[in-house]
């Protein structure tokens, strides 16, 4: 487990912000013990907080070319066929994944391949569960085509508590399944679009894994 580089400046301004409340509470508190401790209390819960958010586990991706993997932790909220009306223009299968303040925020390529396309979005801040967030809110798409000529496109989507999506890809890098191409900040949500035909693995309401759940097979 290491903690992830984007949350390096969050990590520096909480512990800055601790440090001044309780600096603050001994100087101009210094006979109200009980104040004191209740700072130190949430100081913790607001470090730990941090902590967990931005943490890195370790996983071992098991690559395979016929499958899927989960591009996120979190759960899967949506299974339905749908048009993908931005790049590939055609009949797709849906998964999403929701992913809480709690879950790991690494976002990682579900299918290895080329990246044959990639466009940042700006837009809303709806809650990621609504059905209009995977059109109007912040949002990166990405489509990766394997070496069998098999694309899949996948979103990351801003909510309303995250604010800043990162990623660390564009046009023709070549994607390493299970490798990290993103991260989104305080609660989110992705799309994976795939072939119609696709076996799908998982179910609504599964709790999945980024890098280890197999959510489907090409």
């Amino acid at each position: 487990m290491t903690f992830h580089k984007e949350g390096y400046t969050s990590l520096a301004l909480t512990i800055l912000v601790i440090f001044v409340l309780n600096a603050v509470a001994h100087y101009y508190l210094p006979d109200s013990p009980a104040i004191q401790w209740i700072l130190y209390t949430l100081s913790f819960v607001l470090f730990v907080i941090i902590v967990q958010f931005f943490r890195s586990p370790f996983i071992k991706v098991a690559q395979d070319e016929k499958h899927v993997i989960c591009p996120a932790d979190g759960k899967v909220v949506v299974i339905e066929e749908t048009t993908e009306t931005e790049y590939l223009k055609d009949r797709r299968i849906q998964v999403s994944i929701f992913m809480s303040p709690i879950n790991v925020h690494v976002n990682r390529h579900p299918v290895s391949g080329i990246v044959k396309y990639f466009k940042y979005h700006p837009g809303k801040y709806l809650v990621a569960w609504h059905p209009k967030s995977s059109t109007e809110n912040e949002r990166t798409t990405v489509a990766v085509e394997n070496s069998q000529g098999v694309t899949v496109l996948f979103r990351q989507i801003a909510g309303a508590l995250a604010r800043r999506i990162v990623w660390y890809v564009k046009e023709g890098d070549k994607a390493e399944q299970g490798d990290q191409f993103g991260f989104i900040k305080f609660g989110s949500r992705v799309d994976v679009f795939l072939p119609i035909g696709t076996k799908i693995n998982v179910e609504i309401g599964e709790v999945v894994k980024g890098g280890i759940t197999v959510i489907a097979e090409l």
